[in-house]
């Protein structure tokens, strides 16, 4: 898509901080010298939004659903022309969202297990949100790649909830020594990565910078916005 013809509509809100430090991630992705040579956006902080683990794992998931159909209208009314959705466990709708909506959606859960198979990664540890290790989000689109996605044990899993519900999604900036655990759990399950899946934790990347190990999926989808978008990426 040429540059001057995109614009890129972001369905945020859920975790309002995460939406901010997305687009972020994209001014900070985009190779720009000056404030015309950035890409166009139009965010809609939504935060009326229910909580997307509770309604997956209750089974309510229509009020969900239907909010997120009508923002994603919304935007595509507005002119958008590329939509984003930084919340991973939001993607358990998208290809559902994307036969009614006709702005195409960047798949956020599969560029990223692109961007693992291109770095000849074969075994990431997911750490994310209970909604979506348990429907299988990751797992589905790595394996499609010929990856194994391996999700945390049950007590690593509630230190992941608790760094991303009791202390970031409370305005605090997350326990080391909580994730120092995860780490060492992650590795010693066998895997080559780690998907920060969740954009909390996305959020705990930029007050504690982790290594290489990790790849955060929030990341990946702000460089395909800018490229689906028709801007330059930031090499350095």
């Amino acid at each position: 898509m040429k540059k001057n013809d995109a614009r890129l509509g972001v369905l945020g809100g859920m975790g309002p901080q995460a939406t901010q430090v997305f687009y972020q991630f994209v001014l900070d992705r985009t190779d720009a010298l000056r404030d015309q040579d950035h890409l166009p956006a139009l965010i809609l902080s939504d935060t009326g939004i229910p909580d997307r683990t509770a309604a997956i794992l209750s089974g309510d998931t229509e009020p969900l659903y239907r909010r997120l159909r009508s923002d994603a209208k919304l935007l595509e009314r507005c002119g958008c022309t590329v939509l984003a959705i930084p919340c991973n466990t939001s993607h358990y709708f998208v290809d559902r969202l994307q036969e009614e909506v006709g702005a195409p959606f960047i798949h956020m859960l599969r560029e990223t297990a692109g961007e693992l198979a291109r770095q000849g990664r074969r075994r990431p540890g997911i750490l994310a949100t209970d909604g979506t290790i348990r429907t299988g989000l990751y797992q589905k689109e790595c394996a499609a790649l010929g990856l194994e996605a391996v999700a945390p044990d049950p007590d690593t899993q509630r230190l992941v909830m608790s760094v991303i519900y009791d202390e970031i999604k409370q305005g605090e900036k997350g326990s080391r020594d909580k994730f120092a655990k995860i780490d060492r759990a992650i590795r010693r399950a066998g895997c080559d990565c780690a998907i920060l899946a969740c954009t909390e934790l996305s959020v705990f990347s930029t007050y504690h910078p982790l290594p290489p190990f990790y790849l955060d999926a929030m990341m990946v989808l702000a460089e395909r916005a800018v490229e689906r978008c028709g801007y330059p990426l930031r090499t350095i």
